[in-house]
């Protein structure tokens, strides 16, 4: 069974209730007919103008049947949801006028319904940006109990069961953060080590990544040092956390080259968990990955929320 198999099959387990904003996107909407008919989720919501969904589902002669829809702009929700947005805003100056006209937005919408308890998950990408899904998630949903810090990962699938587990490995942050301060990357950590757990079905064993291994690039480099407190932090914070670093990629991955370059180590031949040390490494390295050696890359998929 492969990745997207095995997600599947958990999903038929949980049946799960599932929000999608972006619900005028053609393939948005022939998935949620998918998702009912396969019974991935017990319940799919689309949100936007009815018609105009009805008409997109026509023309790709696909059935709407039961796949719920809900229009953000007229819901009977809105009052409801307006007053919860306007609760968690009004410290930032947001009136309940400007809560009411900007909880009609798709995404924000969504991520309320799912703070609500109306959806248990939300799915969006397909038309917004990263950080616009990002941004709604925060302001409403909000992070996970002791974590300060969203993130995203990708899963890689390597096809290789040489690599991590079944040649599958968690990367991140490939997607969200630019810079992350060294508290940023240690919750990074703990996110990336629990979607492990959760998609991978295996205990995380984490890796710290840098282009030194436990300081054979000096001691005077903030990138280096930055890692080093990420690692510090995290052992603190997450001690029951699977940790080591930093460590360059090959000390990472190649038992041979950990035990030369970070003997002792308790992650040596059993990394599962990439953690980069900013985005333009995480960017590059699971695109690198996924055009030279034929890795599927599944994501960016948001981590560290209170809610998926």
């Amino acid at each position: 069974m492969n990745f997207v198999e095995e997600m599947k099959s958990k999903a038929k387990n949980l049946q799960n209730s599932l929000v999608l904003p972006e619900g005028t996107e053609e393939r948005t909407i022939i998935a949620a007919t998918k998702i009912i008919a396969e019974k991935i989720a017990a319940k799919v919501t689309l949100i936007g103008n009815a018609d105009e969904i009805n008409k997109i589902a026509a023309a790709n002669n696909v059935s709407l049947n039961g796949v719920d829809i809900v229009d953000s702009t007229s819901s009977e929700w809105n009052d409801d949801f307006a007053n919860e947005y306007y609760e968690l805003r009004k410290k930032k100056g947001m009136t309940l006028e400007q809560a009411k006209e900007d909880i009609k937005n798709p995404l924000r919408f969504g991520a309320m319904m799912v703070r609500k308890g109306k959806a248990e998950a939300i799915v969006a990408g397909a038309l917004s940006a990263t950080a616009d899904v990002l941004r709604a998630g925060l302001t409403i949903i909000g992070t996970a109990e002791g974590m300060k810090t969203a993130s995203s990962c990708f899963v890689m699938d390597t096809h290789n069961p040489k690599w991590g587990a079944n040649g599958i490995l968690i990367f991140s942050d490939c997607a969200v953060i630019p810079t992350p301060t060294s508290e940023q990357l240690a919750d990074i950590a703990a996110a990336a080590a629990n979607s492990c757990k959760i998609m991978l079905g295996t205990e995380p064993v984490v890796a710290m990544m840098s282009y030194s291994t436990k300081g054979s690039g000096g001691n005077k480099d903030e990138n280096i040092l930055r890692v080093q407190e990420a690692v510090r932090i995290a052992h603190e914070k997450f001690p029951e956390l699977l940790l080591d670093g930093e460590l360059q990629a090959d000390a990472a991955l190649i038992p041979s080259v950990t035990e030369k370059k970070a003997p002792n180590s308790p992650i040596t031949g059993k990394v599962n968990t990439l953690i980069f040390p900013d985005l333009g490494a995480g960017n590059i390295g699971y695109k690198l990955v996924q055009r030279l050696a034929g890795a599927d890359a599944f994501g960016p998929i948001l981590q560290g929320f209170a809610k998926p």
